[in-house]
């Protein structure tokens, strides 16, 4: 074992105390400390850098599945916007409905277990935090249907790979809510993304309750970590790899209706530190999470 040793060739005795009492550290007493710092740690890495989310909604199938729990990268959009084909857990505007209200704890270790569970990201998130898959970025032309497929910026997707029950398609478009695989053409605003559930037939998503804002995105969900049969990330599928940028996006053909006139009717220590200042002013607010359809 190597020793430290002074000038004189002994031993730091103040290096010999403090050995000495680690050594004489009780277990009682050693024990509620690492406790103490694995919590923190927790706690931590929850608040600025991953944070696990509950799935109780199908909305996401069969991507995600009722009961699964995903990894959440919080800090990727503090250096960069989302992407079209991403995974994303979003705080959901004043247009966005939670169909199922949450159930409060109804006993003292039930709410405490709770407090703990989302302190350190385990719980299950707040009634108006969502999770759907980006279809859209800020400028992007979005409609449906050009032979049953979403069309973005010009280009039909091919979404078999992810999209196990579609919306019907014979059904009109209605604005109101999100039955009809059918709807207008959407310019998705800056700074705005267009969100849909991979499960079209029950998801409610931007179709009828609009596009979301950027800075309520929460982070990416980019990995499956439980149950462990499950285990599996959640990869950009490849039908978005090769669409037009916005800008270079034709603008869908309009219908022709004869007019008195003939005209026609026509969006770790290093990183933690960054992320701190990208989300100044959002660490204020104190929330359950909660993933809805």
């Amino acid at each position: 074992m190597v020793q430290m040793l002074d000038e004189d060739g002994t031993v730091d005795p103040w290096r010999r105390r403090a050995r000495r009492a680690r050594r004489q550290m009780p277990l009682w007493q050693e024990l509620p400390l690492l406790l103490i710092v694995a919590f923190s740690l927790a706690v931590l890495i929850r608040t600025f850098l991953l944070q696990a989310f509950f799935i109780p909604s199908g909305s996401m199938e069969d991507t995600l599945l009722i009961g699964d729990r995903v990894l959440v990268n919080k800090v990727v959009y503090d250096v960069r916007d989302p992407v079209r084909g991403e995974v994303v857990v979003f705080r959901g505007t004043d247009k966005w409905v939670a169909q199922e209200a949450p159930v409060p704890p109804t006993n003292f270790v039930g709410r405490v277990g709770r407090t703990l569970g989302d302190l350190v990201g385990v719980s299950r998130p707040g009634e108006k935090d969502f999770i759907k898959r980006v279809i859209g970025v800020p400028g992007d032309r979005i409609w449906c249907c050009d032979d049953g497929r979403v069309v973005v910026n010009g280009v039909p997707l091919d979404e078999r790979s992810y999209v196990s029950e579609d919306s019907p398609v014979e059904l009109p478009p209605n604005a109101k809510e999100c039955r009809s695989r059918q709807f207008t053409e959407v310019v998705v605003p800056p700074g705005q993304i267009f969100v849909m559930g991979d499960h079209r037939l029950v998801s409610q998503d931007a179709r009828c309750q609009g596009p979301v804002p950027i800075e309520n995105v929460i982070g990416r969900a980019f990995m499956i970590v439980w149950p462990s049969q499950r285990w599996s990330t959640l990869p950009v599928p490849q039908t978005f790899a090769d669409l037009p940028q916005p800008n270079a996006a034709p603008a869908r053909p309009a219908p022709v209706e004869p007019d008195p006139v003939g005209g026609v009717v026509l969006v770790v220590p290093a990183t933690a530190a960054l992320s701190v200042l990208a989300r100044k002013g959002r660490l204020g607010r104190a929330r359950q999470r909660r993933l809805h359809p």
